[in-house]
């Protein structure tokens, strides 16, 4: 049984780091004395005006300067918004991290790649058990999302129970039979809760989240019928959804493929754990696609967000080494479309359709995506079960929160008080109530993954990655009709240029032309691939000449 002393002799302080005002980046520190643990760790992809840069973390100064207080990271499920800092974070604190058995095969993969599995200690937990972290006691309730093993956490404390929801939804039919435990948090809201941190994502959606085996039909019928072979895109941690495809696939008598780094590491990783099931002899391997009957294939890619050197986008402007489009493919992409990447995703279904496929990409002809989020009704309904003294939306950008709180507040589900935060902003529990406190240093840090070189400000950035490696610009006329180059490329450097640099332009010449020659027509004439490409063509042949790594912004002029 817990023990509860009489009196807490310290507040119990909630510091959210990350994940308030923004969609990503999910970090909530609690802090009892001198006990401090932080409730996921997660990264968001930076938007394009931050020039150089490869992911956005939390800034952890304040975990740093209290480094020997910190006993543990708990994890709530395996997306990259919430794991996706773990390898940045884990230099300065190497504490334990706990997570059920799907999150943690993620995050092992991660830290194998940063070299740091060794000196990390994973602890696995089981959904409905309790842990004993210094003067926490918690448990981890099972709850359902677009991923696997996810669950929302119980934290016992001598002030009371604070309850974080993780990210989920209500889904009455899950696809794995591994329910959302409603039992649980009705339990500990007939017990008492001091405060809820909920998810706030869909809060601007009425109604209920559909289940993910909403999907199926629609799949169904579209891979049935398609004349030739099947392109889906979907989020490569949506096990469900794979597992779905998979299981249609059967069905229609077709076998699966599966393309693009993540997403043959997520399937290897969750057939690995049993938690995929994949009939023997269903799997055609990458290198056979081409050689196989297309009327009999399915192939599962990732790149559903248009990333510029992903699978999806290669396949679709044909510069993929196993995948093509052709007429009459079906290309289904069965992913949301995330704020801000409308363009190069719609560019990309472009491609698709010139090749004559037929592209299906929303819910218009029948469902293809569902969201992992919760709706207001199931919002309302984890607040009526849960019934807090405090209540604090958590996860989204600051309309969200507030349409959260303001749905909190019309149910009248929380008795005293409800908080809106940023980033940083501190709330003290204690026996007497709650009240703000003095802010903490927060805000993003912004990594060039490269180097694994942590940013404070983009500015000094620059001017740092400007003053030692300097900047190329390349300038390339390319015909819009026929991608050819109509002149040979300019290249402007600043401070780069050393004794040889007469011969590295040259070089560098050259790299540019076979990249232009080598890339499709379709390639040439789509921006955001061509820029890339020669991007990262660029940066590997001066990196070498050199050992520099310059910034390099690539004009393309149409002529």
């Amino acid at each position: 049984m817990s023990k509860t002393p009489s009196r807490a002799p310290h507040p119990l302080t909630a510091i959210p780091l990350g994940g308030l005002g923004e969609f990503g980046m999910n970090m909530l520190v609690l802090q009892l004395g001198d006990d401090i643990i932080v409730i996921d760790a997660g990264m968001m992809f930076p938007e394009s005006e931050l020039l150089g840069v490869d992911l956005v973390i939390p800034d952890t100064s304040y975990l740093k300067q209290n480094r020997t207080k910190v006993r543990a990271i708990v994890l709530t499920h395996g997306h990259e918004d919430h794991i996706g800092a773990l390898p940045y974070i884990l230099r300065d604190l190497n504490v334990p991290i706990y997570g059920t058995r799907f999150t943690l095969a993620l995050v092992k993969k991660r830290l194998e790649e940063a070299g740091l599995l060794d000196s990390t200690t994973l602890r696995e937990v089981m959904p409905g058990r309790l842990i004993e972290i210094g003067p926490y006691e918690i448990e981890f309730i099972s709850v359902t999302h677009s991923t696997l093993d996810c669950v929302a956490l119980a934290i016992r404390t001598p002030i009371g129970v604070v309850i974080h929801t993780g990210d989920f939804k209500v889904d009455q039919t899950p696809v794995d039979g591994a329910a959302f435990d409603l039992h649980a948090l009705a339990k500990y809201g007939r017990e008492g809760v001091l405060a809820l941190f909920s998810d706030s994502t869909n809060v601007e959606r009425p109604g209920f989240t559909p289940s993910e085996r909403v999907v199926v039909p629609r799949i169904e019928e579209l891979c049935r019928s398609a004349p030739r072979r099947v392109i889906l895109s979907c989020f490569a941690s949506s096990i469900h959804r794979i597992q779905q495809v998979i299981d249609i696939a059967v069905r229609v008598n077709r076998k699966v493929a599966f393309v693009g780094r993540s997403m043959i590491d997520n399937v290897e990783i969750a057939h690995s754990l049993d938690l995929l099931h994949i009939p023997d002899g269903m799997v055609v391997r990458p290198q056979d696609i081409r050689g196989f009957d297309p009327k009999r294939l399915v192939i599962l890619a990732s790149g559903s967000q248009a990333e510029p050197m992903s699978s999806l986008s290669r396949i679709a402007v044909d510069s993929h080494r196993h995948v093509s489009v052709d007429e009459n493919d079906t290309v289904i992409l069965s992913a949301r479309i995330i704020p801000g990447n409308e363009r190069p995703i719609f560019r990309m279904l472009d491609h698709m359709f010139r090749r004559r496929a037929l592209v299906y990409y929303d819910n218009s002809g029948g469902v293809i995506h569902v969201s992992g989020h919760a709706s207001q009704e199931e919002q309302k309904l984890i607040l009526q079960l849960v019934k807090p003294k405090y209540f604090v939306p958590v996860h989204g950008e600051y309309r969200h929160l507030f349409r959260h709180a303001a749905l909190a507040h019309q149910l009248g589900a929380v008795s005293e008080e409800i908080f809106l935060l940023e980033n940083g902003q501190a709330i003290d529990f204690t026996e007497e109530g709650a009240r703000r406190r003095d802010p903490v240093p927060a805000g993003r840090v912004l990594v060039d993954s490269g180097s694994l070189e942590e940013i404070e400000e983009v500015v000094i950035r620059d001017r740092k990655h400007l003053s030692e490696d300097g900047v190329v610009v390349p300038i390339i006329a390319i015909d819009k009709h026929t991608g050819k180059l109509e002149s040979l490329p300019e290249i402007v450097t600043r401070g780069l240029m050393s004794e040889n640099g007469q011969e590295l332009l040259v070089g560098a010449r050259e790299v540019l032309m076979k990249t232009v020659a080598e890339s499709s027509a379709e390639e040439n004439s789509d921006w955001g691939v061509i820029k890339e490409k020669i991007r990262v063509d660029l940066k590997r042949y001066i990196n070498k000449q050199t050992s520099k790594r310059p910034l390099i912004l690539p004009v393309i002029l149409e002529i």
